[in-house]
């Protein structure tokens, strides 16, 4: 089975230089990983950006030549992605990428609406300086053209980073993690639709009006807002799920 060309260039010029609310998805390696750590992060970020499609076999001598290690890191990696649902390991067959199926969906779609509308409201609740609401705002503006992949590539980073912000501003950890693990289904989801043409209309007044409930320090509209935006993703995403690679 053929597979996808990763398109990925970095992250957008936004996203560059510290800052407490805003973590690239993909940090630069540090000099004390392991190798098993690096096969781990480089497998996992391939799987979501469709390197490799939807229950896709994958050899473990092929992943060992691909990221230059050896069996060893490769099952304690693979053991990982499996704990993320991102990949399937089955007794003397192999690897498999973890299908996008219309109940994953729901699930996904599900459980992002009860967390992060929770953490929508606390973070309205507990207040935000307008510093840290001012380093989510660039966010909200990128756009996404079906004719140029890589913007569509910043829009998802973006999107991920603004979400994950908005966990942040919670300022609860089990929140930000609950989140930012979502985001690993989410941007596989995003990714698949980019070739499908799915982007239209974008979620920047969505965006604005969660922060703008925050800023008011409103938890009940800020809970909803975040609600009905996370819904209305839904809405759009099942209403192309014939059309997303590998669901089934």
């Amino acid at each position: 089975m053929a597979r996808k060309t990763s398109h990925f260039r970095g992250y957008p010029s936004f996203l560059a230089g510290p800052n407490p609310l805003v973590r690239p998805r993909t940090p630069v390696l540090a000099p004390a990983a392991t190798l098993s750590e690096k096969i781990y992060r480089a497998l996992k970020r391939d799987i979501i950006r469709g390197l490799y499609l939807p229950g896709e076999a994958l050899g473990e001598r092929d992943l060992t030549e691909r990221y230059k290690g050896s069996r060893t890191p490769v099952r304690e990696a693979a053991v990982r992605l499996q704990n993320e649902r991102l990949l399937r390991i089955v007794p003397n067959r192999g690897y498999f990428v973890s299908p996008i199926t219309l109940q994953i969906l729901n699930d996904v779609y599900e459980f992002r609406a009860a967390v992060e509308s929770a953490a929508a409201e606390l973070a309205a609740a507990k207040g935000a300086s307008p510093e840290m609401l001012k380093k989510l705002e660039p966010l909200v503006d990128v756009s996404c053209t079906q004719q140029d992949r890589k913007s569509c590539v910043s829009f998802i980073e973006a999107d991920t980073a603004f979400h994950v912000g908005i966990a942040r501003l919670a300022r609860n950890q089990m929140l930000i993690q609950a989140v930012s693990e979502a985001r690993n289904q989410m941007e596989r989801i995003m990714y698949a639709a980019i070739d499908i043409h799915y982007y239209g209309e974008l979620p920047g007044r969505e965006h604005r009006e969660i922060l703008q409930a925050i800023q008011e320090r409103d938890p009940e509209q800020a809970r909803q807002r975040m609600h009905n935006h996370i819904m209305q993703s839904k809405d759009k995403v099942l209403g192309v799920t014939n059309s997303l690679v590998g669901l089934a």
